[in-house]
């Protein structure tokens, strides 16, 4: 194989887009899924590759150190894209310590075990981290987060993923460790566990339930279809430059109140209800504490030096989403029993 690739969190919705795309994409590669298969983590979302010959998928644990050093040796990686990560702002509200464990303490051990067996020799070697735009904070009603705003993160969530960013950094400063660093905004799209907005959305407006908008909905995040996100990683990791950072937006922000009315627009009239009689399931609930009011990717950068651009319009995609989910009912109910009730009922019900 030409190069022999670990990808973590492989089996999740952006990595699951991404396996697919390298292991159809670069055939001579071998392609290492590593997941742990929590609740997010889903083999469904790899169905059409799982027989591919340059595909292996591993359920394991970032955590677990062994582990990492036996498929080291075993496979002599190359590289290592990593996306696994705890990634929800309201779980890391409730369970800060399970974010320090994955987001911090697992990509350490990633470091020390590509650092162990690169040995210093980094020639055609590049370890990859995957990161988000919430590192940077929250911005006011204009300007844009570029590669050089300072970090200042207000959920456990985000401040995991800042220090697991700084820790990628001082690997590629302190052992000369090859590194880059992408930090994108919110993405959506067909796989995306519906603990997120998009697909928790477009499942509560198909089964009549309320829809539930923290505060006034006036929040404003900036929109990434996950395919976008997988062709700017496949950009970055062949052609990026060494220790270098690179913001992945969509240049399109939307209020999540807007967001959801489009939503329901277009459901409505996917499903072949009154336009706008989903909107009477709007439920305004309190707050999420250090709610950041606005985030918006700078991408210039990625388009200047890689020619990366989003391919979609966002109402393409949100229409390409929704149809998708509707399409998807069995991989919904699925992901959709169980636990996640609890969760949902715990999260939401009572606000």
């Amino acid at each position: 194989m030409k190069k022999k690739l670990l990808v973590t969190g492989g089996a999740g919705f952006i990595g699951s887009h991404l396996v697919r795309l390298f292991v159809n994409k670069y055939t001579d590669y071998q392609i290492v899924n590593l997941d742990a298969l929590t609740y997010a983590g889903n083999l469904a979302n790899l169905k059409d590759v799982e027989e591919a010959p340059n595909y292996t998928f591993v359920k394991g644990d970032i955590l677990d150190e062994k582990l990492l050093d036996h498929l080291f040796t075993t496979y002599r990686f190359d590289g290592v894209i990593h996306l696994a990560a705890e990634s929800h702002v309201d779980r890391s509200i409730e369970d800060p310590l399970s974010f320090v464990k994955t987001n911090i303490l697992g990509t350490v051990n990633l470091l020390n075990a590509a650092k162990k067996h690169w040995n210093g020799d980094y020639q055609k070697k590049l370890f990859y981290h995957i990161s988000t735009d919430e590192v940077y904070g929250s911005l006011g009603e204009e300007g844009f987060f570029t590669e050089e705003t300072a970090y200042m993160p207000h959920s456990p969530y985000s401040a995991s993923k800042a220090s697991s960013d700084h820790l990628v950094r001082s690997y590629h400063d302190t052992y000369g460790m090859p590194i880059v660093i992408s930090n994108c905004s919110n993405n959506y799209g067909p796989n995306q566990f519906p603990e997120k907005l998009i697909p928790l959305f477009i499942h509560n407006i198909v089964n009549n339930k309320p829809l539930p908008v923290y505060g006034k909905g006036e929040n404003i995040r900036d929109w990434l279809y996950v395919e976008d996100h997988a062709t700017a990683i496949d950009l970055i990791f062949h052609q990026g430059k060494c220790g270098e950072t690179y913001n992945i937006g969509g240049f399109n922000e939307w209020t999540n109140i807007d967001l959801i009315r489009l939503m329901c627009q277009l459901t409505d009239e996917k499903l072949g209800r009154d336009i706008g009689s989903s909107e009477a399931l709007i439920t305004y609930v309190t707050d999420r504490a250090g709610h950041d009011l606005r985030y918006a990717i700078d991408a210039t950068k990625l388009n200047r030096e890689l020619g990366w651009k989003p391919s979609l319009q966002f109402q393409e995609g949100l229409s390409k989403t929704i149809d998708w989910y509707l399409s998807n009912t069995a991989w919904m109910e699925e992901v959709t029993s169980g636990a996640y009730q609890e969760y949902y009922d715990k999260m939401y019900k009572n606000r």
